[in-house]
């Protein structure tokens, strides 16, 4: 009897073109879809989702990066209880005397000093720092939150926390294996608009959120020169795909709960030619820039709802971080313009509280009046700037319009109570791990990438997004 070798042919041909390994990268391509692998968690690591540390009464601080966003950061410090700078470190010792001097126009002592290619491991390396906060360029992130952490430090590091999803993991590991904190300084969630349409979501006055978009559209040109020799600018130069997308996307996910009950699954991304990118870095035709003017990043997620994702730093349209939460009974909104659409005919069973402020006939299809609006900003002001006072400090003291001050407020609060803190290590990963699955994806024809999960598995375990307030 013959026995036919094409059943087994074929079988070993479709595996063969469904299935293709890409050891350089890291990635397969599983019909048609890129998959990371998910590595096992060490028997010595422990999750961090609901993470709280021992109550610091007072925290003091090592800042490491006194550029851009470093000298900001330790003056909004100086401005809340229970911090102590306890050192500054920046490459160039040039840049440590201006922040010397505003630690003492507030009247704070001066701090311990360091700088060259190895200060910042000796400030991480000082027993009398509970906090490392790292403010340098994007590619030294992870290597000195690593390192922080192996110390036993706490870290908060600048956007984006990760520009790999190598770096992804190490930063994921680190923090379970040492049990420290490490938060990404993403600013953005705690804008009040996001803050208050956040707490509007969660009593319900959207439906359900089925649908978020976010966005970094703001054209640099009057900023590139500001950057310690041109890093940015290379970094866009280098690398395509969304390469700065934690602005647009930590409020959305904050919406939907991400690894908090739903996760990211899938992504796809498209990006532009490089028109302007190429003009801007003086390049002719045939030279090679990578990053398009304009990249869009479609996601699904496991529970079928979508967010989208948009990047463009290049031409010339006003800045817009695109904030837009969708759900089955009302809309929040921005950019560019400000304002709520709620649908609240024949929503008599639900106990959204809209009664109380007059909206009990709208139907959703046009924003609310001035007075309505100003009511729900009023009426679902976050509990966490419940307290005018905060809000006059942050205001007064500012940062993109007091929101990095409340940033800062928050980490100081949840560790000096030993709270959770709002931006976990997940957090930080999972909107940074958009720089090179973006990358990915275009690179492959805008193909779908599957989203790694850097909880393994426990994205489910908590439900809802919170911001914890001591009792």
């Amino acid at each position: 009897m013959k026995v036919s070798l094409m059943p087994a042919l074929a079988i070993i041909i479709t595996l063969t073109c469904s299935i293709s390994c890409c050891n350089e990268t890291g990635y397969r391509i599983i019909d048609g879809t890129i998959v990371y692998p998910t590595p096992d968690r060490p028997e010595d690591q422990i999750p961090m989702i609901g993470f709280a540390a021992e109550p610091i009464d007072t925290v003091r601080v090592g800042f490491i990066g006194l550029g851009m966003r470093g000298p900001g950061a330790v003056d909004r410090m100086s401005h809340i209880e229970g911090v102590k700078t306890v050192a500054i470190c920046d490459l160039y010792h040039e840049k440590l005397e201006p922040v010397q001097k505003i630690l003492e126009e507030r009247g704070k002592p001066r701090a311990a000093e360091y700088s060259g290619e190895s200060g910042w491991k000796e400030l991480c390396e000082r027993e009398d720092i509970d906090l490392v906060y790292i403010a340098t360029p994007w590619l030294t992130h992870t290597p000195m939150a690593v390192y922080a952490m192996e110390q036993g430090k706490h870290v908060a590091i600048e956007v984006p926390a990760a520009t790999s999803i190598e770096e992804c993991w190490q930063l994921v590991n680190t923090a379970e294996k040492t049990r420290r904190h490490c938060m990404m300084l993403e600013n953005c969630v705690y804008d009040f608009f996001e803050l208050t349409t956040l707490n509007m979501a969660q009593h319900g006055l959207f439906g359900e959120v089925i649908h978020a978009e976010g966005a970094y559209i703001h054209n640099l040109d009057p900023f590139w020169k500001e950057y310690q020799d041109n890093w940015r600018h290379e970094f866009n130069r280098k690398n395509r795909g969304d390469v700065y997308p934690t602005h647009g996307l930590g409020p959305a996910c904050w919406a939907l709960d991400i690894h908090r009950g739903d996760r990211m699954k899938t992504l796809i991304a498209m990006d532009t030619d490089p028109f302007n990118g190429k003009k801007l870095a003086g390049l002719s035709d045939s030279e090679d820039y990578s990053n398009g003017d304009h990249t869009t990043t479609l996601i699904r997620t496991e529970k079928g709802k979508t967010i989208e994702i948009q990047h463009n730093v290049v031409t010339p349209r006003p800045y817009n971080r695109m904030y837009l939460i969708e759900g089955t009974e009302g809309f929040a909104n921005k950019y560019p313009k400000q304002g709520f659409a709620i649908r609240t005919q024949g929503r008599e069973g639900d106990n959204v509280g809209h009664n109380s402020f007059g909206i009990d006939n709208l139907d959703g299809e046009k924003y609310v009046d001035h007075e309505t609006h100003d009511s729900l900003m009023s009426i679902y002001r976050h509990p966490i700037v419940r307290e005018d006072s905060i809000v006059e400090t942050a205001k007064r003291v500012g940062g993109h319009g007091g929101m990095d001050f409340i940033m800062d407020y928050r980490l100081i609060y949840c560790l000096r109570n030993g709270l959770p803190l709002d931006q976990d290590v997940y957090d930080a990963v999972e909107w940074s791990c958009l720089i090179e699955l973006t990358r990915v994806s275009i690179e492959n024809g805008n193909k779908p990438v599957a989203m790694p999960d850097f909880t393994r598995g426990d994205w489910n375990k908590t439900n809802g997004v919170k911001l914890h307030i001591k009792k």
